[in-house]
């Protein structure tokens, strides 16, 4: 019987590192199904979704120990539900901010969707140099599932107010349901 586990990895940025986590849960029977990784400063973190036979699962406990020790942070949590489910009638929409960087912009965009029902589904942001100047450029792409009560043209006018507030370009973009 397969179970499904999140399993996050933080630590050193090295190579090798994917290969190495993805041989232990491959050796256990195991499937990566889903997985965001990525270095952040000198740091890589890893976020899968993994399909493992229930009983080999435990010595897994063990195979990652040599990680541990090697100064990685692992957790490993069952999932119950291993696919999302958008709600009947839920509306998928793409979120894209871009700007110059400052303090707060995650942080109000998220605020303003979940006062508003909004669930974020994923959200990838990145501060890169701007091409002349070298000032930090935000960017950020967020996928949100929108409630059937929630009035579309509604909730975009009070994403542009924000970011006109903020002095950055918020675009919406529907999705095709999935």
């Amino acid at each position: 019987m397969q179970r499904n586990y999140v399993l996050t990895l933080t630590g050193p940025d090295r190579i090798g590192i994917v290969h190495e986590v993805t041989g232990l849960l491959l050796a256990r029977g195991g499937n990566v199904t889903t997985s965001r990784m990525v270095r952040l400063g000198g740091e890589f973190a890893v976020l899968m979704l993994v399909s493992l036979p229930s009983e080999p699962f435990d010595g897994l406990e063990v195979d990652l120990a040599s990680l541990t020790a090697q100064g990685y942070k692992i957790t490993t949590t069952v999932a119950e539900h291993p696919h999302a489910e958008v709600p009947p009638g839920w509306l998928p929409y793409r979120i894209e901010v871009q700007g110059a960087d400052h303090e707060g912009i995650i942080h109000e965009v998220s605020q303003y969707l979940s006062q508003n029902g909004v669930n974020i589904e994923s959200i990838d942001s990145e501060t890169t140099p701007a091409p002349t100047t070298g000032s930090p450029l935000f960017a950020m792409t967020a996928h949100v599932v929108i409630p059937p009560s929630l009035s579309v043209p509604d909730w975009e006018a009070g994403l542009e107010k924000i970011g006109v507030r903020l002095n950055v370009e918020i675009d919406v973009f529907a999705k095709e349901n999935t």
